[in-house]
């Protein structure tokens, strides 16, 4: 039994409370109170289901991943059935993980393994199983077709369940930082010294670990040499892309030889932000259904300008959907007269057309030129375009670009689509799937519930937002 001043759950401590009566003359009267005790150990009986209520984001993200066909991971999986080696983690934990987590702007594997351990949510999702950083760096860019294939699934459902037609799509590019800094560019001579450097090193290591395997700092050696071989894999990627660099340098009037590629990421390119400076970056391409503002196509492209990127995103919505969208929307920045060319005989391109430049007429008065009247030299799909813009229609039918794209685009960002977290433009990629299946997931929750198991009209998942 507790003696006095004690209580079951650990020592009381006691404090004197002004007001007290005196226990006699002079003396001060103490309160009894009971004071926390944190090094007390509960067992607390709990199942993981009672930890989120229904409707919670969590619960909307399993049900949609549940109903994908992840057959193209499964084949992935090297543990089979009879065989040896540690069962995998189930492509579904980890995929749910991946889009419950963009949805909530976290984009770090480190950050997500301690929130399985730490947040219910994650916990719930996880179910039980311990999932490491690895295993999930790992799953998030090594299944690229895979996610593509799931972006043309969901997107085939959706159509199926009316809700993207595809009538009109506006597409807009967001450069988002890369994984690289700006004193990693370096030019063809530094970047072949530092590649030699790193060629004699990973021998150099790899005869340590020859001459004694036995030694205690084997593996310490090991994962030195891993790490050099790495870094001379990306100096030769760096390399490799030179030339590429080179070419775009003598287009722009400059000379090859100030070429440079960085040595962390080699597909990273300088390009100018939106807030008017330079840095590493890639140009991550969204193209959304203006009713649905559904993502319909995604590419990432490493150029920062977006004159090439119109043909390319038709074409991709065409193989993806069956049939290209009946009028693209998109900004100053696409439309090159080649560009509009390729896609006329696909679709109308809505984009806006740059002022003529002043002519002077005999008098030497300049004569200000109407932008939408043909030019001699412009082909039938560009004339076709400036007479189109020139339509109060088209005018107002092209309000609706920014409040598709770039309303798309805000989201992304305001998801983490700040700074991408690998490198490399596959990887990179994935990332950019990722944050479209996420959208399209909170997209299909209210276009269309009952893909979700929610019922069949939108009312039916109002509540289950939270």
């Amino acid at each position: 039994m507790p003696t006095e001043g004690q209580d079951l759950f650990g020592p009381k401590s006691v404090a004197t409370v002004a007001g007290d009566k005196p226990a006699h003359a002079g003396s001060v009267a103490t309160a009894r109170v009971i004071m926390p005790n944190r090094t007390q150990i509960e067992l607390r009986p709990m199942d993981l289901e009672s930890l989120l209520p229904e409707g919670h984001r969590a619960r909307l993200v399993w049900a949609w991943v549940e109903r994908q066909d992840l057959s193209a991971m499964y084949a992935a999986i090297k543990v089979r059935q009879g065989g040896v080696g540690r069962s995998a983690i189930a492509p579904q934990i980890l995929l749910g993980l991946w889009l419950y987590a963009t949805l909530q702007g976290v984009g770090s594997a480190r950050q997500l393994s301690r929130l399985v351990l730490e947040h219910d949510a994650y916990r719930w999702m996880s179910g039980g199983v311990q999932v490491n950083h690895h295993s999930l760096s790992d799953f998030r860019v090594a299944h690229g077709a895979a996610l593509d294939e799931l972006l043309s699934a969901s997107l085939a459902a959706l159509m199926s369940a009316g809700a993207v037609k595809l009538p009109c799509v506006a597409q807009d590019g967001v450069r988002v930082r890369a994984s690289a800094g700006a004193a990693s560019f370096r030019r063809k001579a530094s970047l072949q010294d530092n590649l030699e450097l790193a060629r004699a090193r990973v021998r150099e290591l790899k005869e340590q670990i020859d001459a004694d395997p036995a030694q205690d700092s084997r593996r310490k050696v090991a994962a030195q040499q891993r790490a050099r071989r790495e870094m001379q894999e990306r100096l030769q990627s760096a390399l490799e892309r030179l030339p590429e660099l080179e070419a775009i340098k003598r287009r722009n009037g400059s000379r090859a030889e100030e070429a440079r590629a960085s040595s962390t990421d080699a597909d990273a390119s300088v390009m100018k932000m939106a807030d008017g400076g330079y840095r590493p970056a890639y140009n991550t391409q969204y193209a959304s259904d203006c009713d649905s503002q559904v993502i319909v196509g995604v590419e990432v492209s490493t150029s920062g300008s977006d004159m090439a990127q119109l043909a390319p995103m038709v074409q991709q919505i065409e193989q993806r959907l069956g049939s290209a969208p009946q009028k693209m929307l998109v900004d100053g920045g696409f439309p090159a007269h080649a560009q509009l060319e390729a896609v006329a005989d696909k679709t109308e391109v809505y984009a806006p057309v740059p002022e003529a430049r002043a002519k002077k007429d005999d008098d030497g008065k300049e004569v200000q030129q109407d932008k939408h009247e043909p030019k001699p030299d412009d082909s039938a799909a560009v004339a076709s375009w400036r007479q189109r813009m020139a339509s109060d229609d088209a005018k107002e039918l092209y309000k609706r670009r920014a409040a598709t794209a770039e309303c798309v685009n805000a989201q992304a960002r305001n998801r983490g689509l700040q700074r991408m977290p690998v490198r490399g433009l596959k990887k990179v990629r994935c990332v950019a799937l990722l944050f479209a299946l996420a959208h399209n997931l909170m997209r299909t929750l209210a276009l269309a519930p009952q893909l979700l198991g929610l019922g069949t009209t939108p009312s039916a998942a109002e509540a289950a937002t939270v």
